[in-house]
């Protein structure tokens, strides 16, 4: 890959260099620290134990192969082909289309509006896991042993308005750091450290759990399979929807981590890693929270935050070594979420650096400001300001980006854009898979979700 940025052309004709990843290896961690978040951690092991282990995770597995060799490549190589976020792509597009790029560029302010909302709701949770890394690591979280009044009683004073301002804050701030040094000396130096950091601890935690009385029933449940259940309609909707999201597919943060990878670089190779270690994360997740809660007597009747900061605070506490397994669980925690963070954040920056020609300090600072001016004003209903960010904006991100991609630029664009790098033209399955079956399974998403109250 060029040591140097990709080269491209302001508005005033004027060329100018980009930021860019300076490794393969860098932009693949980048986006996998994108892709691997919360929905692996807190919800992806519910799900599994919800709809029966391995009956869960075989439609999985299918459609993370699916979103992962289209979906995936789509949006990076829609960002690298026009060397910019969802504005500049969506405008390159209809351009191509109709020789204007007005309204493309109006259409994709909506995945940029939808990754701000969401990165604004992701703060506030990125606080909590801050304060609970912090009482992990002095030790007031195994201070309140199983007494599950005091542990939820935590959490409820956390998640309440204004309940957790300063670490809303510290979060803001600590992200902002890594923002303003850049794509090359800010987001891909923190993701080369936290991602494998990340995996190592989780495989240390897994190795921990495996050998702790009672674990074992946890990794039978994993592995049962109910042939059953495989013709539940809803089983398929929800593991789509868990694939959906979890591959950070939503017509923003891939495509702008896209646009700053060199011509050089093999797309579909690249899609193909970030596919398997986020799926790979999912399932250490699951092989470390499932036998747990098995070993500490508990039943995975729940998910999202109350799984993650009240019944595993009980489980955890309750081992022995329980201190220095919810130390580094919260930090693998800590280290999900910021990565991800990053990602959400890194369009609506880049786009007040392409339309306003803002430096990258300056526009990192506007967009910092105000998402930490909104995160704590938003924490009593944070729940459902995510809720609502998912369920409809970021599905229709998706879909307008694969729209964007295989029916508006059309079908030698796209055939160039995925090829350029790779010594081996993409299959001929791809353009219609794309074209005819994901956009059509993004819509799926987005009625799903409305319908269902969320799917992922």
């Amino acid at each position: 890959m060029k040591k140097k940025g990709t080269r491209v052309m302001a508005n005033n004709g004027i060329e100018l260099e980009r930021d860019g990843f300076k490794s393969r290896t860098g932009f693949i961690l980048a986006c996998i620290g994108s892709a691997v978040g919360m929905g692996n951690i807190w919800r992806f092991p519910y799900m599994v134990s919800a709809w029966g282990g391995m009956t869960f995770l075989i439609p999985y597995v299918l459609f993370v192969i699916l979103i992962g060799s289209t979906g995936v490549i789509e949006e990076m190589a829609l960002g690298r082909a026009t060397k910019g976020g969802p504005i500049k792509a969506f405008g390159d597009c209809m351009q191509m289309r109709t020789g204007k790029r007005k309204a493309g560029e109006a259409i994709g302010l909506i995945p940029v509006i939808g990754s701000l909302a969401m990165a604004m709701g992701y703060t506030v949770v990125v606080g909590w896991i801050f304060k609970y890394t912090f009482l992990a690591l002095s030790g007031k979280l195994s201070g309140m042993g199983q007494d599950m009044p005091t542990i939820g009683g935590m959490f409820d004073s956390t998640a309440s308005a204004f309940g957790n301002n300063l670490w809303i804050i510290i979060a803001m701030v600590v992200t902002a750091v890594i923002m303003a040094l850049g794509i090359a000396g800010g987001i891909e130096k923190s993701n080369k450290v936290m991602m494998p950091l990340l995996f190592a601890m989780f495989v240390g935690l897994g190795i921990y759990i495996f050998t702790l009385p009672g674990a074992s029933s946890g990794y039978k449940y994993i592995f049962t399979l109910n042939p059953k259940g495989l013709l539940d309609i809803k089983l398929w909707i929800y593991a789509f929807g868990q694939a959906f999201f979890s591959l950070s597919i939503a017509g923003n943060g891939t495509v702008i981590y896209g646009s700053y990878l060199s011509d050089k670089e093999n797309i579909v190779s690249s899609a193909k890693n970030v596919a398997i270690f986020d799926t790979l994360a999912a399932l250490l997740a699951s092989f470390v929270i499932i036998p747990a809660m098995a070993a500490g007597g508990a039943e995975l009747s729940s998910g999202g935050p109350g799984l993650m900061f009240i019944y595993l605070v009980n489980v955890f506490n309750g081992m022995p070594a329980g201190k220095i397994v919810g130390i580094v669980f919260y930090v693998c925690v800590l280290f999900a979420g910021m990565s991800s963070l990053v990602n959400l954040y890194e369009a609506p920056i880049a786009t007040l650096q392409e339309k306003f020609k803002l430096s990258r300090v300056a526009s990192v600072g506007i967009i910092a400001g105000a998402g930490c001016i909104v995160a704590l004003v938003i924490q009593g209903i944070v729940s459902g300001w995510m809720d609502a960010v998912s369920i409809y904006i970021c599905p229709l991100g998706a879909m307008l980006a694969a729209i964007m991609f295989f029916w508006v630029a059309g079908k030698k664009f796209a055939l160039d854009a995925v090829n350029a790098g790779s010594t081996k033209e993409i299959g001929k399955s791809f353009f219609p898979l794309g074209k005819y079956v994901l956009v059509p399974l993004s819509f799926v998403a987005l009625i799903a979700g409305a319908l269902l109250g969320g799917i992922g």
